[in-house]
């Protein structure tokens, strides 16, 4: 099928090159093999695995067993931000938790897309960064591109393609604010 400038359009090289899939495939099998197993509590293993192939976690962060990390180069969590059982962070471009930011179980991080218009169909990346005291509920997706603020809260099975603004809850899909939060004071944190 040719292109707009008619070049083949299966003929263009991969998206990422052989180290990059080589790097991915290590760390798939390493993640399987020492960490998909083991008990939840172990989160201090599993972080030290992430940090091993790049990850930034803090060691007070949880990090579940059955999470699935696509490139930990990418991914940046700081003191007490969770990626609970089942999370998939889908980090083409860099992820980013605050701290206490929490992503519950079955939520989708996913900073990729592709571009419609291209015959390539060409992958764009866009970064995702979680505010402190955030949270993403449950089977929840945030999309490319997108930054939940301080305190936001996306609710269960919501859809952000759009930043969430500081202290509100949101939902639905697309997500719209439904109300707003109440701040946690400086003693609370």
């Amino acid at each position: 099928m040719p292109d707009f400038a008619g070049r083949d359009v299966f003929d263009r090289a991969p998206t990422f090159d052989l180290r990059h899939r080589l790097y991915r495939l290590l760390w798939q099998a390493c993640w399987l093999l020492l960490a998909r197993w083991t008990p939840p509590p172990a989160h201090r293993w599993r972080i030290a695995l992430a940090n091993l192939f790049g990850a930034r976690i803090d060691p007070t962060a949880a990090l579940y067993p059955t999470v699935r990390i696509w490139y930990p180069r990418h991914l940046t969590m700081q003191a007490r931000a969770t990626l609970a059982p089942g999370v998939n962070c889908y980090c083409v471009a860099p992820v980013t938790l605050g701290a206490y930011a929490i992503v519950s179980q079955g939520a989708q991080l996913c900073t990729a897309t592709h571009d419609v218009d291209d015959p390539a169909f060409q992958l764009l990346a866009a970064p995702i960064r979680l505010g402190a005291h955030s949270w993403v509920c449950a089977e929840a997706f945030v999309g490319p591109g997108v930054r939940l603020a301080e305190g936001a809260v996306l609710g269960a099975r919501g859809a952000a393609f759009r930043d969430l603004p500081a202290w509100t809850v949101s939902g639905g899909v697309p997500a719209r604010v439904i109300r707003a939060r109440r701040p946690f004071s400086r003693d609370q944190r």
